[in-house]
């Protein structure tokens, strides 16, 4: 696979083409970009998916909700409708996307909507709402959004900067000029000074831009249907993994660090999960012997997995212990208060 990428690198080029004509459209007024009066906060990232973008939003909802009456905007990625929807308190993947049913499941207070066009979801918000997140909008150049957090994975600053489809880059990494704030994810947890040094001189970041470094915070499982006791995962545990994310390696060398039993149903972003796959998971944990085991996915996949599929899975009529692994965004050095106070400035001043 990694050769066969370098044989995309042609294609890479063109890629790369339009995508710098496009920007450049953007940059000098030549295609429109539209700025609004209130605050609007992008959240987004230069690779495809797996910058921890969602964990990010929902940092900032719990930062917001309480003195500002908030929105959050998606495209809706894999959803089956179209246009403008805003999401009701039962809300699905299949209407609005995974990652905004997720919010509109931990957030119901909010407002959770989806728009292909951001600039018309957002005036449709607008009247109604302090404060707009825009969320994976780095690449929606026709919002010109107040404050803009780019997301880079730090186990990825390395790599070489290669768009699609030899690479993983939506656009050049020249284009991390345009945030204000950038946010180096899924750290170790005892990141140093010279691990952040080396970091710093990778991302080369421009003398108004802000940098911080978080890390993924596993949270207490959770029961997928909400009734199931809760489980604890060690040595003797045999953790059937489902997954349908972009990177899910993080997450496999979490649960690595409790169990080396782990068998990794891995299927590809926002994949639309079925009763056929189910079905396999099932037949494969039926056959395992181990005394303790369970299922455990992420909470964007729940999205996508209907519980209906696990009851009575089982031979025998069983149903299969599927629980769910929630995350958060942790800042390292503690410099959480920093960010909070540059969030805050903007939402109440403009600017940061």
């Amino acid at each position: 696979m990694k050769y066969l990428r370098w044989l995309l690198l042609p294609f890479s080029l063109l890629y790369g083409i339009a995508v710098i004509i496009r920007n450049y459209c953007y940059d000098a007024g030549l295609f429109k970009s539209k700025s609004f009066d209130k605050p609007v906060i992008s959240v987004g990232n230069l690779d495809v998916g797996g910058a921890g973008k969602s964990p990010m939003t929902e940092y900032l909802i719990r930062l917001l909700k309480n003195d500002y009456k908030l929105a959050t905007l998606s495209r809706g990625y894999g959803r089956k409708t179209k246009g403008y929807l805003t999401a009701a308190t039962t809300a699905t993947a299949t209407n609005l996307g995974d990652e905004p049913a997720q919010f509109k499941a931990k957030f119901p207070d909010i407002t959770v909507a989806v728009c292909e066009k951001r600039v018309e979801g957002i005036q449709k918000l607008l009247p109604d709402h302090d404060v707009i997140l825009l969320d994976d909008a780095f690449q929606h150049r026709a919002v010109q959004p107040g404050l803009s957090i780019l997301l880079l994975d730090y186990n990825r600053l390395g790599e070489p900067h290669l768009l699609l489809p030899a690479g993983n880059l939506r656009e050049p990494f020249a284009g991390r000029w345009r945030a204000q704030i950038i946010v180096v994810t899924k750290c170790p947890a005892a990141l140093n000074d010279d691990e952040k040094s080396a970091a710093a001189q990778l991302i080369e970041p421009l003398p108004y831009q802000k940098v911080f470094y978080t890390r993924i915070a596993y949270q207490p499982l959770a029961a997928i249907d909400g009734k199931m006791q809760a489980q604890a995962v060690d040595s003797d545990t045999t953790v059937f993994l489902l997954t349908g994310i972009a990177n899910p390696k993080p997450l496999l060398q979490h649960l690595g660090g409790y169990t080396p039993h782990v068998v990794h149903h891995n299927y590809p972003d926002h994949h639309p999960f079925t009763p056929k796959n189910i079905a396999k998971l099932a037949a494969e944990f039926s056959a395992c012997r181990a005394q303790k085991k369970l299922v455990i996915t992420t909470e964007k996949d729940a999205q996508r997995l209907q519980q209906s599929w696990f009851n009575g899975a089982l031979p025998g009529g069983g149903d299969l212990p599927v629980f769910v692994l929630p995350i958060k965004v942790e800042f390292l050095n503690d410099s959480g208060p920093e960010f909070d106070q540059l969030i805050s400035n903007y939402v109440k001043a403009g600017s940061i």
